[in-house]
């Protein structure tokens, strides 16, 4: 770790006025279409920061940047120190700082108010990937050459763990577990690991891709888990009852004709959204373990994607140097794309609630669903909490 306190001329954060996000879609389109464009290269990170009225972007050509969610203006652009690419750009809770990992083998912490540097740190190769724990007291990162996974201390950049050759390739993505006590990395080498940060241990160890697993996410109540790879599927891991160790995970495919890139789960787990190659995005409904929507417009790899808060978003960034903002709030007045599924049918019934029409797993164990997934994410318990939480709490 090398202590970095930047100049302005460093890390100049300005205020950038220009460009202004337009909405990009045909007049009766269902899913309405807002783009940013305010990149000079490829947007390889973007997340919602400051309770969804803003927007955190990484990118290749080695700034971040800070847009207002309304206008969709860049507020802030923070010049970074990196001499390559940033892979990922990642905030704090708190929203006083963000992570930033690069192909130069770095990663730097920025007070995101002021633009500085607090501190930087180095891995033998290129950092791949990096994120901030939910308490916002730890950062880690996953770098190639050494495969090394690194956890840092937030707020003094001191090197808590470092674990070179956890895995025998790349490593391509980074989580933490939302109790932050374990983090869950992916590699090249086709597999995913669950690293417990008390005992220091790798604890569970998944392999059923067939080629590089690109990204994972884990629901919050830690139930559900989900991988994307190379080889176009969308693997769901029965975490909490353990049941892949029998069956393996459940394969979501059919629906990407490339590699999928990025996945995300949304804040209640009801769905999922996966991003590819072939630039094209897929919505799920997880129960159901069928697509939802697919979502087209991007002339670059999806390189991220990710839900708003209350579900009415989907954010997502690609090497065409743009992030778009698709409005999903209505679409589940979309006909539904049945794919071809072998061991389990498909069926469509009408929603109780809205009266609009939603497809169901037709096997014989499955449950009688009588509302659309839309309908349950608006009734579940956790969607509700947290909206009532967002209420009583408007300045967290």
């Amino acid at each position: 770790m090398s202590d970095a306190i930047a100049t302005a001329e460093d890390t100049e954060s300005s205020y950038d006025p220009t460009p202004k996000a337009s909405w990009e879609h045909e007049e009766l389109a269902q899913v309405k279409i807002k783009v940013i464009r305010a990149h000079n290269d490829s947007v390889n990170s973007c997340e919602y920061f400051d309770n969804d009225q803003k927007i955190l972007t990484g990118s290749s050509d080695r700034t971040v940047k800070l847009f207002d969610i309304e206008e969709g203006v860049c507020t802030k652009t923070y010049h970074t120190r990196h001499s390559d690419i940033v892979t990922e750009a990642r905030g704090t809770p708190d929203r006083s700082k963000f992570f930033t990992s690069s192909c130069d083998k770095s990663v730097q912490m920025f007070d995101s108010e002021i633009g500085k540097i607090l501190w930087s740190g180095n891995h033998n190769g290129m950092v791949m990937t990096c994120k901030v724990s939910s308490d916002g007291k730890l950062a880690a990162s996953g770098s190639d050459l050494d495969y090394c996974l690194k956890v840092w201390d937030v707020h003094t950049g001191e090197v808590i763990h470092n674990i070179p050759d956890h895995h025998d390739s790349t490593i391509t993505s980074v989580i933490f577990a939302p109790d932050n006590d374990k983090i869950m990395t992916t590699s090249m080498d086709r597999t995913t690991k669950f690293f417990d940060l008390k005992t220091k241990k790798t604890t569970i160890h998944l392999q059923g891709h067939i080629n590089v697993v690109s990204g994972c996410d884990i629901t919050r109540d830690e139930r559900k888990f989900v991988t994307g790879g190379w080889d176009k599927n969308v693997c769901v891991w029965d975490i909490a009852t353990g049941t892949y160790r029998s069956k393996g995970p459940v394969k979501l495919n059919g629906a990407h004709e490339g590699s999928v890139s990025c996945v995300k789960f949304s804040p209640d787990g009801l769905m999922l959204v996966s991003g590819s190659y072939d630039q094209t995005i897929c919505v799920w409904d997880v129960e159901n373990e069928i697509q939802k929507i697919k979502l087209q417009g991007h002339t670059g790899w999806v390189e991220d994607v990710c839900f708003s808060q209350d579900q009415a978003w989907l954010m997502s960034c690609a090497r065409d140097c743009s992030v778009r903002l698709w409005n999903i709030e209505d679409s589940d007045k979309i006909p539904i794309v049945l794919e071809k599924k072998k061991a389990v049918g498909v069926k469509i019934t009408k929603c109780e609630k809205c009266g609009k029409p939603f497809s169901m797993a037709n096997s014989e164990d499955y449950r009688e669903l009588t509302h659309c997934v839309f309908c349950r994410v608006h009734s579940s318990t956790t969607f509700m909490e947290n909206s009532q939480l967002d209420l009583m709490n408007p300045e967290t």
